[in-house]
């Protein structure tokens, strides 16, 4: 299917955060958008008030009358976690209209356009919000569609038609494999979906087919010691072509020196925090002077990033209060995490609520989950989110707890852990992870701000 000839597109799924964005582009295309969701979330409140009606219920008397009638014209879009069963899907099907995934919508925007791509188990979405934020700040301007709300611009997804389009590439269920980029990024590739994957290495050869799909005389930016040929490779501190030196912290904000073997970048401020979103930076600075974007607008769209919403957000920040939320839910982004708040804060007791994702997560990263969690100073555990998955038998947050090695720790329900936080009165509060847990992120606010 050719993007022009697209003139209705219909969501199952609407409200997700990737397709959301999707939506949000054919939108401003000019085409008749509507959508099917579960739940009214706040994004889908907000998509309704940009004109997409959604219906939330499973019915196919939801679907719009200019729906029902299969026209070449039209297209069905759904993600994944969207169950086999739905009524609506079934009906799409039965009645032979086009249906394609997100991952190969995306693959069909892109095609023709200057696509990057930023790839990796994390780090992808905050590196490809600031490669965009930096692209649009600096006047280059890019259509961005990306994994989470960018706080500059409250939104997931940028609009320009300069046919710059930045990805971000998701590996869950090989979705990346749809993109033929100009530039790719590879951030990170560990262990993570083995129940899509099976295992470490079938993952990491889906990484390396995403890498062959590199358009000729484009560029590949892996991060050091990923087990991937012939791309640049980037770190912090390390041996790379390009990488950060000189990292430090000045007034609880992130310091550091750009170099890449041609130019130095000197003083270059970041307001997030840790040496994992330096490095992040520093893949995104790479891409920018590839594009031949001027230094100093580099640096000054680095400097004005503001961050993506669930990734280290300050909720309250006063002496004495500090309570951050981070979306943070495989142990690499958790040790990732917690050393950038020790880094800031090396001198404060660290509360930590984390609610696990997935059950298939929780029990093939049982033992590193704990370990990282033993090094946090008070831990409350919430249930398993299970999100697309039916329980597995044994695999509980307190199978987890029992292998935490803390004397602090203990297990809650959402209900109850307000009560919980306002009885421990905590100086340095931190929520963790990607299920539902930022439902509890006012109340919480209410009592730190007011502890």
């Amino acid at each position: 299917m050719e993007l022009n000839t697209i003139q209705r597109v219909y969501f199952v799924g609407v409200g997700g955060i990737g397709m959301s964005a999707i939506a949000r582009y054919f939108v401003k295309r000019g085409c008749l958008v509507c959508g099917y969701d579960k739940t009214r979330t706040d994004l889908c409140s907000v998509l309704e008030d940009e004109g997409i009606q959604i219906t939330y219920a499973d019915e196919v008397s939801g679907i719009p009358a200019e729906f029902k009638q299969k026209d070449v014209n039209t297209l069905i879009v759904y993600t994944p976690a969207i169950p086999g069963d739905s009524k609506i899907i079934h009906y799409f099907k039965a009645e032979g209209f086009e249906i394609r995934k997100r991952s190969e919508v995306l693959g069909i925007i892109s095609k023709g356009q200057f696509c990057i791509a930023v790839a990796g188990t994390h780090g992808k979405t905050t590196t490809s919000s600031i490669i965009a934020h930096v692209l649009v700040h600096s006047g280059f301007g890019c259509t961005a569609f990306l994994g989470g709300i960018a706080t500059n611009y409250n939104s997931n997804f940028l609009f320009n038609d300069n046919h710059v389009v930045v990805v971000e590439a998701d590996e869950y269920d090989r979705s990346f494999l749809t993109l033929h980029p100009d530039i790719s990024v590879v951030t990170s590739m560990d262990a993570d979906h083995l129940d899509i994957y099976g295992d470490a290495a079938h993952l990491q050869e889906s990484f390396r087919l995403f890498a062959a799909q590199l358009k000729p005389n484009g560029a590949l930016y892996i991060k050091e010691g990923l087990p991937l040929e012939h791309g640049i490779g980037y770190s912090v501190n390390g041996t790379s072509e390009i990488r950060a030196e000189q990292i430090r912290v000045v007034d609880s904000k992130f310091v550091f020196d750009y170099v890449d073997g041609q130019q130095v970048l000197n003083d270059i401020h970041l307001m997030l925090p840790g040496k994992h979103n330096v490095e992040n930076a520093v893949a995104a600075i790479a891409v920018a002077l590839k594009l031949g974007i001027d230094p100093e607008k580099i640096k000054a769209g680095i400097a004005s990033f503001k961050g993506v919403k669930r990734r280290f957000e300050y909720h309250v920040n006063a002496p004495g209060k500090i309570y951050v939320d981070d979306y943070a839910h495989h142990p690499e982004e958790l040790r990732a995490c917690f050393d950038a708040v020790r880094q800031l804060y090396p001198d404060k007791k660290l509360t930590v609520v984390f609610q696990p994702h997935l059950f298939t997560r929780t029990r093939d990263f049982a033992d590193d989950f704990a370990k990282v969690l033993s090094t946090v100073d008070d831990l409350i555990l919430l249930d398993i989110y299970p999100a697309r998955e039916l329980p597995l038998e044994g695999v509980t947050s307190r199978m987890l707890l029992d292998r935490v090695t803390l004397n602090q720790k203990e297990i809650s329900t959402k209900a109850l852990l307000p009560e919980k936080i306002k009885d421990k009165n905590p100086e340095l509060l931190l929520t963790v992870g990607a299920g539902d847990i930022d439902t509890l992120i006012q109340p919480l606010k209410a009592i730190m701000s007011h502890a």
